[in-house]
């Protein structure tokens, strides 16, 4: 597991995650007591709460919401589609989920976790062109050499774009 800096700490399902792990070697009250010493405090009960609860109304509908997402992106001539494409053509499909549609930062969220992105139609900008092999280059009039015996003997100039 992962500390972060700055005393921040990691997320309970991060931690209950990691406690799943190693709960049959060395016990829940072990490992929460040497998590709290070490700057991660949780509580036995805590896990126990976590490992209760059920899944959370957020999680089932993104769950709904992630399957029309990937439905709609293996339709998209592959991946083409971003965010806003998506948001347009589930609404045109008419895809509710529990009786509303579905948001475009919910689009966003899920694309985000799932890795998805869409294919940009901008070109990219090239800076510096490689010169052919028939075009003139300048005399090379320092040899190489870049060593200067005496102040202002030589000067060099590099463009780097």
């Amino acid at each position: 597991m992962v500390f972060l800096r700055a005393g921040a700490r990691p997320a309970t399902a991060v931690v209950t995650a990691f406690i799943d792990a190693h709960h049959e070697r060395f016990g829940v009250v072990p490992i929460c007591r040497v998590l709290t010493e070490h700057g991660c405090p949780i509580a036995p009960s805590t896990y126990y709460a976590a490992r209760s609860r059920g899944r959370s109304a957020r999680a089932a509908r993104d769950e709904l919401v992630l399957d029309e997402v990937c439905r709609v992106h293996k339709a998209s001539r592959g991946g083409l589609y971003g965010s806003r494409k998506f948001y347009h053509q589930l609404r045109r499909e008419g895809v509710t989920v529990a009786g509303s549609p579905v948001a475009r930062c919910t689009i966003e969220r899920l694309m985000r976790t799932a890795g998805m992105q869409g294919v940009r139609r901008d070109r990219r900008v090239r800076t510096t062109i490689p010169p052919s092999d028939s075009a003139a280059r300048p005399a090379d009039l320092v040899k190489r050499n870049f060593t200067a015996t005496r102040p202002n003997e030589l000067w060099v100039v590099d463009f780097t774009y």
